[in-house]
């Protein structure tokens, strides 16, 4: 007896040992960071300036996988289901808590996540095309309360921040919009630009450069006050509509199960490449502010505090369930 109790100590330290040996050596090989997202858009352009500055912190490659569609719900189930050892990552934001349940049939429940970083946050741009005919916020509120209805709008997916962010404005308006959702932001833009609809809410990232470029007409951000991503864009809510506030962010995130000492090497990692000035500069030309936060358990309670808070929002739009996704 006293022989099988030597053992199983014996195998329970080695084990205890190879464990924290492996822990110490991570990562020893690629990270695959899933993005559901199209490339292009605000989400790529956030993964690919912070990957690149991880995969040279913790000296392996970081290669983005990008799985669009179902306003994200594709790639966030295949976070969940990815094995807890931190070779899977996935960038998401706020739809993971509660939204996704609520609008998409996902298998998934917060519970399934690790969540590790926030990334960045952004506010977003309205759009609409160069030939429209409208050319203000005032001339949009105008045309919107005389079309309820018969303005068309573009989004990301159904769910997603910019179609959140619409219809956010449709019930400050007091009036209705038609939604076409599109499988990533940077396609739902160029529906914007090619006049296929009427406009679109998008992020910095994505709307900056078009706007920039003469593509599209940028009527308002939907920040509190001026945004420096959107310099000369003046705020929705300086604009007729005291009030509105709507922000973008994406944070980093594991499966559930996610070993605590990998949670907090990858944390630890992410909060001081997105502290260095040379990363804060790249994610401000791209139209995004870099945004850690202390912790993984701050993150997740803002997160799920924020995430609470859209849903609420969602649910008080009258939107309704739109059935199965890649969940």
């Amino acid at each position: 007896m006293k022989r099988r109790t030597t053992v199983l100590l014996a195998c329970v330290l080695t084990m205890t040992l190879w464990g924290g040996q492996a822990v110490a050596d991570y990562p020893d090989r690629p990270i695959k960071l899933l993005v559901g997202y199209t490339p292009g858009g605000a989400a790529d352009s956030v993964a690919r300036i912070f990957s690149a500055a991880l995969s040279e912190k913790l000296g392996q490659p970081i290669v983005i996988e990008n799985r669009p569609g179902a306003g994200s719900t594709i790639a966030s189930a295949a976070i969940a289901k990815a094995p807890p050892d931190g070779y899977t990552l996935g960038m998401a934001s706020g739809t993971l808590y509660g939204v996704d349940e609520y609008i998409y049939n996902v298998s998934y429940k917060p519970e399934d996540f690790t969540p590790i970083m926030r990334l960045s946050m952004s506010p977003l741009i309205l759009a609409v095309g160069p030939n429209s005919d409208i050319n203000t916020f005032a001339d949009f509120l105008e045309k919107a309360r005389k079309n309820p209805g018969k303005m068309f709008y573009s989004t990301s997916g159904i769910g997603g921040t910019p179609h959140s962010a619409s219809l956010a404005l449709e019930n400050a308006i007091g009036t209705q919009f038609t939604s076409v959702p599109y499988k990533g932001g940077n396609p739902a833009l160029m529906a914007v630009a090619s006049g296929d609809v009427d406009f679109s809410f998008g992020t910095a990232a994505s709307v900056l450069p078009l706007g920039q470029g003469g593509k599209v007409k940028m009527l308002a951000v939907s920040s509190l006050k001026e945004s420096p991503l959107a310099p000369g864009v003046k705020p929705v809510s300086e604009q007729g509509l005291p009030g509105f506030d709507f922000f973008f962010w994406f944070g980093l995130f594991g499966p559930a199960g996610l070993p605590n000492d990998i949670r907090d090497k990858l944390a630890k990692a992410s909060k001081e490449v997105l502290e260095s000035p040379e990363v804060k500069e790249r994610m401000i030309k791209a139209g995004n502010e870099a945004a850690p936060m202390e912790s993984p358990e701050a993150f997740e309670k803002w997160a799920r505090e924020n995430g609470a808070f859209v849903l609420e929002r969602l649910k008080k739009t009258g939107l309704k369930p739109q059935g199965a996704s890649g969940g």
